[in-house]
């Protein structure tokens, strides 16, 4: 394919937002794109981004097909993460072997990484980040925002969620990858090699390495000497040459936009 026939595509960028993660595989993939970034406004998504998606949400990519004038829109993280594989994944690690040799179009057929691999789009979005953003939304029940005269009361009810809905939640979780970690055969999610789950779910566990601790009473230890694996598995994301060039390229167009959800 030609530098003329390429798709032409763009992410709609919002700071502190999963669209990091399509950054970083865009990058992976080596797929030339364009970049347009947003800032939030009062913790959420500026309304501009509705003109691209009536959700109003981040990441939202378009493509353009060559020869179309009329873009494709995509949202949502594990939908984009496997159109982009699908399309322009050939030759890269980031969509592991579906079937196993002779075993194509099989029930059973499929290969233990790409289980995986597609599991992992699901989980990501479906448990992982619906318990994060839960602990987030409230853990700002108790900070400096909420009026001080109520904070007490507030703090209560805070710590008895956290207590019985978060932090169960949280051990689970970190438990599970844990196990994933150990049984993947590589220092990956899906084996010895990078794949586009391994960065969907970077975002999640980058921001929030600092943060499990506060969950409750680890009894035993802290998250890092209960889940060794996981926090290093953390490191080694955060210190991969394709995320730190997704962030050196944002900063590149604006040094103020906030990559992670702020402390």
């Amino acid at each position: 394919m030609t530098t003329e026939e390429q798709p032409k595509v763009k992410l709609y960028w919002l700071e502190q937002s999963r669209a990091q993660n399509i950054l970083w595989l865009l990058e992976e993939l080596k797929v030339p794109y364009e970049l347009e970034t947003f800032h939030r406004v009062n913790l959420l998504a500026p309304p501009e981004l509705k003109k691209i998606h009536p959700l109003g949400k981040s990441p939202v990519i378009t493509i353009t097909p060559p020869g179309s004038t009329e873009p494709i829109v995509l949202a949502e993280s594990g939908f984009i993460v496997q159109y982009l594989c699908e399309h322009f994944g050939q030759g890269t690690t980031m969509m592991p072997k579906r079937w196993k040799d002779g075993q194509d179009g099989k029930v059973g057929g499929e290969t233990e990484s790409w289980l995986r691999w597609q599991y992992l789009l699901h989980y990501v979005e479906g448990s992982l980040m619906s318990m994060l953003i839960l602990a987030m939304v409230l853990g700002a029940l108790k900070g400096p925002k909420v009026p001080f005269f109520i904070r007490p009361l507030t703090s209560l009810v805070v710590n008895q969620l956290f207590s019985r809905m978060v932090f169960p939640n949280a051990k689970a979780q970190l438990g599970f990858l844990e196990q994933q970690l150990e049984t993947s055969g590589g220092d990956y999610l899906c084996g010895s090699d990078l794949t586009s789950a391994d960065i969907l779910i970077s975002f999640a566990l980058i921001a929030a390495k600092d943060k499990f601790e506060t969950f409750g009473t680890w009894e035993g230890g802290t998250p890092k000497t209960l889940y060794p694996k996981v926090f290093a598995y953390i490191d080694r994301l955060e210190a991969h040459p394709g995320y730190n060039r997704s962030v050196e390229n944002v900063k590149k167009i604006d040094s103020s936009l906030g990559i992670k959800f702020p402390a």
